[in-house]
């Protein structure tokens, strides 16, 4: 962690009366990193980003911005930052190029509205008024106005609401090149696909505490979702199940049928070890390689995990000592 990060929580804590949206939050994002946040609905999300740009003050601790006192000085911090917010507002009556003349105006800032218009596809609609858009248009729009300035910080809290999949792709390709840029950006967002394909790090947030922050390759292997081998066998003596289970870097094996899953790490000398085990007991067959997403760690953190093992099959851990006799039977998991 670079000793002066961009964005900095430091025992953040909020309040609502005997509510707690956040609690304790410290926190770090460093400059130029794309900082994927994430959590399910009312897990403190909004409300950190919100007393970050200063919408909202907190009950205790504190939140640095370059490094600025984000509730006492949040002037300098917002002439840096540019925002998308959930449930940006639109007004009906201005068109989509007079809200974001209007921003430029504000920022005493030199864009040109035509330019950034085009940069989220909106040329052909500049001239309508806002009160016509669709839901994604007007979500473009609020992404236009976000990069007025050129933003050192650029804070998108749930971006992709609304958005196509042509929306979502042009979002993506925004956040990749203000990124390469060297803009920090902190991106909030339910859409776990969008988060994993541009976010450097990551922290789930969990009932207003840091459940967990890392790389999404750190935190697969933390909790042992790193690959997954679906091997297809000819039968399942127990022995293999045994020696699998034993084998360096398998963390579980499950068995259903004449199928073998072996969660396990990503190496290739780990994959290569289950696959000549498989192989020497003279029963393998075929075999694919899953490699564990952004949704299968967050849903191990947020213990809504169904994707370990496939329904009805016997997860054994390594540590477990099983029985002789063919490995067929199911009902237990995790």
């Amino acid at each position: 962690m670079s000793p002066d990060p961009v964005v900095e929580f430091d025992g953040l804590t909020k309040r609502f009366g005997g509510f707690t949206a956040v609690d304790d939050l410290d926190l770090a994002v460093e400059a130029g990193e794309t900082f994927g946040f994430l959590g399910p609905n009312g897990a403190g999300k909004s409300t950190t980003i919100n007393v970050m740009l200063d919408f909202t003050k907190p009950s205790d601790g504190r939140v640095s911005v370059f490094g600025h006192d984000a509730n006492a000085e949040s002037l300098p911090i917002r002439r840096r930052t540019g925002c998308l917010l959930e449930g940006y507002g639109v007004y009906p009556e201005l068109t989509g190029k007079e809200h974001v003349e209007h921003a430029i105006e504000t920022k005493d800032a030199t864009d040109d509205p035509d330019e950034l218009l085009a940069r989220v596809g909106l040329s052909d609609a500049a001239g309508r008024r806002a009160g016509g858009y669709s839901k994604g248009m007007a979500q473009r729009m609020a992404i236009a106005v976000a990069l007025v300035g050129d933003p050192d910080l650029l804070v998108l809290d749930e971006p992709s609401t609304g958005l196509d999949p042509n929306g979502a792709r042009t979002l993506r390709e925004i956040v990749e090149t203000e990124s390469a840029r060297g803009t920090t950006v902190f991106f909030s967002s339910h859409i776990l696909e969008q988060v994993e394909a541009v976010a450097d790090r990551i922290g789930i947030l969990l009932d207003g505490s840091l459940a967990a922050e890392g790389g999404v390759d750190d935190l697969r292997r933390e909790l042992g979702v790193g690959t997954a081998l679906d091997v297809s066998v000819s039968a399942v003596p127990r022995t293999l199940v045994d020696g699998l289970s034993g084998t360096e870097g398998v963390h579980e094996v499950a068995v259903d049928d004449r199928r073998i899953e072996v969660s396990c790490d990503g190496d290739g000398a780990t994959k290569l070890r289950v696959l000549n085990a498989v192989a020497e007991m003279g029963v393998f067959e075929d075999f694919e390689v899953r490699e564990a997403s952004l949704s299968d760690v967050f849903s191990r953190y947020t213990g809504s995990d169904d994707t370990a093992s496939a329904k009805g099959a016997t997860t054994v851990p390594r540590t477990d000592t099983a029985s002789d006799g063919p490995a067929r039977e199911s009902g237990a998991s995790e």
